[in-house]
């Protein structure tokens, strides 16, 4: 039997070119499913292990039928047509690359909408004509909030990873965004499961839809291998860790917490293995130039906690380490899905310490996941076996002092980078000269739950913070003279750090952030 392509699918020639100057020319067993239905303009609703393809499942049907409404027709600027709705910031980053090029072909635009960056350019890209918008719930209600977006002409709106949604509590926001589309637009949602209330999203939204689940028989994540390594004890972890980051390839090592992932990356870059860290605490600008450099080879290492376990769709991740075991068995199979996928092969190594096992053997019994526990080291055979080739060691670059003055000290710049690091960790800090360190946020928490003002409204009913009011808070203003001395201390009772005391050496006096 001959295997389909994507132009016996029914995919148009324009499209079909751009795939293949990607190299793009055999479809997945869920596009083979579903492209016939979206194709013809039905709702879907497709169910796939992450690393199965969905992504070009959604992006290909709303492309070619968006671009070929559009033929000979008019434009109007400012009228989004195609919405794609995604949990993290990450994620929409990167179906947005995937659906540009493709986009391109029609002569079409595509824009990103989410926090943790300015929206005033997310705005403008919209109004100069952005014909398809990758969306997080929390920026886009801002948005639609402000009267500043209006989904009044979308045709059609795409829910991907609509558990993940669930999970990170966006349900009401996507109901309340959905109920602003056109009511008979065609709609696609792609989820692993239905549970936490996916389900009444299908049931209210999705009309006569048609279902398409790929088992994990014919699904290419079925090229992923398990491997459970038993350590006795907290320096042989180290030593373990420190081995399977010392391969060739790309691998993701997964933490619990944001403080360990950010000093192991620092570890590793110091041992020779260029390393990077993706976590809550980061910046939008430092998530993008982490992930760049991890995409791009220069960091073979990305250690990262949850807030990446979906949000990263990086090609040719050989290894994945759940250094830190997930405390349950769907944050397992998400962090394991970064490698295998597209069809390559991967492997998925799990770190346990003695006391530990029990939990390990239930997550992975929940996750219907049959492996035998090894007992190692990192000279074991099983290990030696797994990384492969060691890659050369890599001297890291010296650290640069960030000091703005010209004439300042090499110590003052030094003192002034340690105070930003923990005013944006110790909290939002009034900043503006006022010399007040911040609201006792930040270290004190250990989850990696997204910040309330990156990608949701805030409780109090009002739009989340701008990018630009949300820089004001958590910086120090350096005094006018040099020398100045920065203090942190820790809050009492509640474990964060408070960055004040702002003491002028001129005699001008003191002021706190106490």
């Amino acid at each position: 039997m001959t295997e389909p392509t994507f132009g016996t699918l029914g995919v148009p020639a324009p499209l079909v070119t751009a795939l293949a100057a990607d190299g793009k020319t055999t479809p997945f067993p869920i596009q083979i499913d579903t492209l016939p239905d979206t194709l013809a303009g039905r709702d879907v609703l497709g169910r796939g292990r992450t690393g199965s393809g969905k992504t070009l499942a959604f992006s290909i049907p709303m492309v070619a039928r968006l671009g070929q409404g559009l033929a000979g027709g008019t434009r109007r600027r400012g009228r989004i047509l195609g919405l794609v709705l995604a949990p993290t910031r990450e994620l929409a980053t990167q179906i947005d690359r995937v659906l540009a090029p493709l986009a391109a072909a029609y002569g079409m635009k595509t824009a990103t909408v989410f926090g943790g960056v300015n929206q005033n350019r997310q705005v403008e890209a919209i109004r100069a004509g952005a014909d398809i918008v990758v969306a997080c719930p929390g920026r886009l209600e801002d948005l639609m909030q402000q009267k500043l977006v209006s989904l009044d002409a979308v045709e059609i709106t795409v829910i991907d990873e609509a558990d993940h949604m669930a999970d990170l509590g966006f349900l009401p926001g996507v109901t309340r965004i959905l109920n602003a589309t056109p009511q008979g637009s065609q709609r696609l949602l792609f989820s692993a499961t239905l549970d936490n209330g996916v389900d009444k999203l299908v049931s209210r939204f999705l009309q006569n839809e048609v279902l398409h689940s790929v088992d994990e028989a014919h699904s290419p994540v079925t090229a992923m291998t398990h491997h459970v390594f038993h350590v006795p004890g907290s320096d042989e972890k180290k030593e373990l860790v420190r081995f399977l980051a010392s391969g060739t390839g790309r691998r993701i090592l997964f933490l619990r917490t944001k403080h360990a992932a950010k000093k192991l990356a620092k570890q590793l870059t110091s041992q020779g293995i260029p390393s990077v860290d993706l976590h809550g605490n980061l910046s939008q600008p430092q998530r993008d130039r982490n992930l760049a450099a991890f995409s791009a080879g220069t960091a073979r290492v990305l250690v990262a906690t949850d807030v990446a376990a979906r949000g990263v769709h990086v090609d040719n991740v050989e290894l994945v380490v759940h250094v830190d075991p997930p405390m349950e068995h769907k944050a397992y199979l998400h962090r394991s899905g970064r490698t295998a996928r597209a069809g390559a092969e991967g492997a998925v190594v799990t770190i346990v310490l003695p006391e530990q096992r029990r939990d390990v053997d239930s997550l992975l019994r929940k996750a219907a996941i049959s492996v035998t526990p090894q007992t190692v080291t990192a000279a074991s055979a099983p290990v030696v076996e797994l990384v492969g080739e060691i890659a050369p060691h890599v001297t890291p670059a010296p650290e640069q002092p960030q000091g703005r003055g010209g004439g300042q000290s090499q110590g003052a710049n030094a003192q002034r980078k340690r105070a930003a690091r923990e005013g944006q960790g110790g909290g939002r800090g009034q900043g503006g000269g006022r010399g007040e360190g911040g609201r006792g946020r930040g270290q004190g928490r250990t989850s990696d739950a997204p910040r309330r003002s990156s990608d949701a409204p805030r409780r109090d009913g009002q739009p989340a913070r701008t990018a630009g009011q949300a820089a004001s808070h958590g910086a120090l203003k350096a005094a006018p003279t040099g020398g100045a001395r920065r203090t942190g201390r820790r809050a009492s009772g509640g474990g964060s750090l408070t960055v004040g005391s702002v003491v002028r050496q001129n005699g001008a006096g003191r002021r706190s952030g106490r």
